[in-house]
């Protein structure tokens, strides 16, 4: 392989933006508008490194010209090295996995807005970064001409997506309708003044997980106006930097708007490195140069051991990234299980110092994290005022504390200083507290030393038009740190050994896709389903939006999980109760009567979800209205009386997309369009028609959708204020009424069948929830730890989710998601061994009572009653997330959490006085 010059070291770069402050080329015919990413030298904001900064080699003077080098001489950490050379490295691998991203649509191209002449006229990547407080303007909400906050901003949808014209790509990017509601909610917030934000769009395609509570958010609590039409030009008003849009609104009459900024919402597409990447490899592309992969083995390529993830195999948003990463690993890792482990580096740790009888020394390090922090945060003065503090050895002021070359310096400071507790004063514990525990951990002091002050959300956020009261406030914060820090003791994470046996929770696709890639690499399986068979939902799917035939891989799916000697599946059965904690599980399991107790170390749950059984529509008392699912299992059967019909009617979001259900169902759309073309396959002449409120077939799906608008099934966008009825009339034929959105008239249709595209709808109140402590969302899905880090995690250690159980989603998904959660499983099973938080609870049994409200009120079952000591209670560590709530609820006083006693918190307290 080669490995190419970078010029600018990733782990060097702090982001200061001098390089590109500096950098005097420009690219021709440009407005000087200051957005970095117009130069020679660009933000990497779009890259798996963030808030980088890189070189364009075909834009840079010295490496197109031989001269220059500025960039390189006002680089204060000396990142920039025009000497990297070109590498030959040779590295031999058992898998690859392809995971080179993507691009955003360069709307130049084609300029049909007049993107590269006009300053307000922005790429939604751009206006990301006007809004950054590392960007261009600090964060603030300016424009680009004039610096003059805007009154007014519209964005426009699909742009280079959603299009066959030259030079842009049919496709929808998936992404575009969820990052600019998020724009536009951004912008209200950053305005000073009560901003007019407009969304343009086709369909509104908020089909993710939570996203339709997002758009609903935007639209009906902020005030977002969403308008749906294609807006083709936005003609300058001359003189004053404003633009014209002109458009036809939902009553049909013609608007024009003036608007002081135009976001344009660019789509995501193949680079032409990986093109060229691929073809070497010698890999499959689609016609829209994505890896082509299939739905049953969604990150395979057509090369075995060469793996895909990301937008490499497509447009998506980073959950589904994050989910195909882990997919890509596990696929890779079951191939590769034999020889895991062989080539292990082990990282060296120092020692841990013993601290006991040293004097304190506190080491406080105060980020700016760019102007995050320091445009609100006087961060000198806050520096200087910590100096003071009594116990503190050593301050120092970091511009980007998280970056790996400031990591390597606090680290080698911790060394020289002899500083025994430090305190980092940035942004929130909650993603970065690990971060610095580690630098902890190389320095060799033990990790539970340290505390953090959040100066970022808790000051420079909420005090941002005070800068005044946000450094007394964060000055607050640093003595209150300083106060506990001096307090804290070293704590000890008890290891614990992992069971190698995993448990997988329904027998559906998902579960048992799981428990395939579990077995293949290596581990004992247990398989848990309630019904009689095997398969979930779907044993009524016919095909996928693809084409592929579902029920011949279910079959062969179902005959390898049950001939697979390291998978043992349990039918008919039930879980009854479940005992122990991540690595020890006991889960006692109910079949024909008889109980089982399973041990297992993880445990993923892929329950599945159901179709709604809707009311109205004459569902249920007309056997000619069915739901989506009911009409594959006719294709599935090939029946005949499909033959016969002469119109049907598809309604979508039924029962989706209401204040009882409010989200997305995702699949209703593709699978109507799916088997509205297989009915006119079986009768070209059949009308069929598809009503809707926003057609969704997001992806590379919206090839189906075209196919099948060519193929002359109609599409008719409904007025969902107005309802639909669905009737039966005097002849007995099925009479349908609906006012039609676009011709603001009734429309009515004698359709021989009614197709119900019903919700997906999970267990509310499941069992599963209480059995291993998981929280179910409002809606009964199960909720993932973070939604973006850990698509697949629980907060609970030890178990994953997958499948129908965490959300909607395609068949490709919930194998990719399944094969995720198997990676992720994989990720305990191989260690053998798991170190447990030492920040939990502890009882002092002289004090205790026996009440038992330590027990009772406990989420995760940690506390217990002693078995030696009767009447007493003790906690098991490894439950034990140090939630505090048994510490606050003890009457006697005998509960303790480590790492925050009351004499720390206290402490923190009187800071305050």
């Amino acid at each position: 392989m080669t490995q190419h010059p970078r010029y600018v070291d990733m782990d060097k770069c702090i982001a200061c933006g001098l390089c590109a402050e500096k950098c005097p080329k420009k690219v021709p015919n440009e407005y000087d508008g200051g957005l970095v990413n117009r130069k020679a030298i660009y933000v990497k904001y779009a890259q798996a490194v963030p808030l980088k900064y890189a070189i364009d080699p075909e834009q840079c003077n010295f490496l197109t010209k031989g001269k220059c080098r500025v960039c390189e001489k006002f680089c204060p950490s000396g990142a920039i090295n025009f000497e990297d050379k070109k590498k030959e490295l040779t590295i031999k691998v058992g898998s690859v996995i392809l995971a080179q991203g993507g691009e955003t649509f360069d709307p130049a191209s084609h300029d049909t807005f007049g993107y590269r002449k006009y300053p307000n006229i922005v790429t939604s990547m751009e206006f990301e970064r006007i809004l950054s407080s590392s960007g261009p303007y600090g964060g603030h909400l300016v424009r680009p001409s004039d610096h003059k906050e805007p009154e007014k901003i519209a964005w426009l949808q699909c742009i280079g997506s959603r299009d066959e014209h030259l030079g842009a790509r049919g496709y929808c990017s998936a992404v575009c309708c969820t990052y600019a509601i998020k724009e536009a909610m951004l912008a209200k917030e950053h305005s000073k003044g009560d901003l007019d934000t407009a969304i343009f769009y086709i369909d509104i395609r908020t089909n993710g997980k939570d996203f339709e509570r997002y758009y609903n958010r935007a639209k009906d609590e902020l005030g977002v106006r969403f308008v749906k039409s294609r807006v083709t030009s936005v003609p300058p008003l001359d003189g004053i930097g404003k633009h014209l849009v002109c458009y036809v609104d939902e009553s049909g009459r013609r608007v024009e708007e003036e608007f002081d900024m135009v976001v344009l919402s660019v789509g995501l597409g193949a680079t032409k490195e990986g093109v060229d990447l691929a073809r070497k490899l010698g890999i499959d592309l689609d016609h829209y140069n994505f890896v082509s992969t299939g739905s049953f083995e969604p990150v395979m390529t057509s090369r075995p051991g060469i793996y895909a993830c990301g937008l490499s195999g497509g447009p998506k948003d980073i959950p589904s990234s994050v989910i195909d990463s882990s997919a890509a690993a596990g696929v890779a890792g079951s191939e590769l299980s034999d020889v895991r482990w062989t080539m292990t580096k082990t990282k060296d740790i120092p020692a841990e110092t013993d601290i006991r009888g040293e004097p304190t020394r506190i080491g406080v390090f105060v980020c700016c994290c760019g102007t995050n922090i320091a445009g609100a945060v006087d961060v000198p003065a806050v520096v200087e005022y910590a100096g003071r503090l009594p116990g503190v050895a050593h301050v120092e002021q970091n511009l980007f504390s998280c970056s790996q070359d400031t990591q390597e310096k606090m680290s080698q400071i911790i060394k020289e200083q002899r500083l025994n507790r430090v305190i980092v004063a940035a942004c929130t514990p909650k993603t970065h507290e690990p971060l610095f525990q580690e630098t902890l951990t190389n320095a060799g002091i033990n990790k539970y030393l340290f505390e953090m002050a959040n100066i970022r959300n808790q000051c420079s956020w909420v005090h941002k038009d005070d800068p005044e009261a946000a450094t007394e406030k964060a000055k607050d914060l640093i003595r209150m740190a300083v106060a506990k820090v001096a307090l804290l003791d070293p704590l000890k994470e008890p290891t614990l050994e992992i069971n190698q046996n995993g448990l997988v929770i329904g027998g559906g696709v998902a579960g048992m896709a799981a428990a395939r890639n579990l077995a293949a690499q290596g581990y004992h399986v247990y398989l848990i389903e309630k019904e009689a068979v095997l398969g979930g939902q779907a044993r009524s799917l016919h095909k996928t939006w693809k084409g592929e035939d579902i029920q011949g891989y279910l079959s062969g799916l179902i005959n390898e999980v049950n001939s697979n000697r390291d998978i043992e599946v349990f039918q008919n059965s039930t879980i009854e109760q479940v005992e122990g904690f991540v690595g020890n599980f006991k889960t006692t399991v109910l079949q024909a009567g008889e109980k089982k107790v399973i041990e297992h170390g993880v445990t993923i749950i892929s329950s599945g979800a159901s179709e709604l059984k809707p009311e109205g529509y004459l569902y249920g008392k007309d056997s000619r209205v069915v739901t989506g699912l009911e009409l594959q299992k006719k294709l599935i059967e090939n029946d005949l009386s499909l033959e016969r019909l002469n119109t049907v009617m598809f309604v979508q979001c039924v029962g989706s997309r209401i204040p009882e259900r409010p989200y997305c169902s995702k699949v209703c759309c593709t699978q109507s369009i799916r088997s509205a073309l297989e009915l006119k396959k079986i009768n070209p002449e059949m009308n069929v028609f598809v009503v809707y409120r926003d057609m969704r077939p997001y992806g590379l799906q919206e090839d189906l959708y075209r196919e099948a608008r060519s193929r002359g099934i109609i599409f008719i966008r409904y007025d969902f204020e107005k309802d639909l009825s669905v009737n039966i009339n005097q002849e007995g034929e099925l009479h349908a009424s609906f006012k039609d959105f676009v011709l603001r008239r009734k429309m009515d249709i004698k359709p021989d069948m009614v197709v119900l595209a019903s919700a997906i709808v999970p267990e509310k109140k499941n069992p599963i929830s209480q059995f291993y402590k998981v929280p179910q969302n409002e809606d009964g899905f199960f909720m993932e730890a973070h939604v973006k880090l850990r698509p697949v995690d629980f907060a609970t250690d030890g178990v994953f989710v997958c499948g129908l159980a965490h959300a909607p989603k395609s068949l490709d998904e919930s194998i990719t998601q399944a094969q995720a959660a198997a990676a992720r499983a994989v990720t305990l099973l191989s260690a053998k061994t798991i170190s447990v938080s030492g920040t939990v609870a502890q009882v002092d049994p002289v004090f205790c009572s026996g009440c038992g409200v330590c027990i009772s009120i406990c989420p995760y079952s940690a506390p217990k009653f002693d078995e030696k000591r009767i009447g007493k209670a003790e906690i098991q560590s490894s439950l034990c997330k140090g939630c505090g709530l048994c510490v606050s609820s003890c009457r006697s006083g005998a509960l303790h959490l480590k790492g925050f006693d009351t004499s720390q918190i206290m402490a923190m307290i009187e800071q305050c006085v």
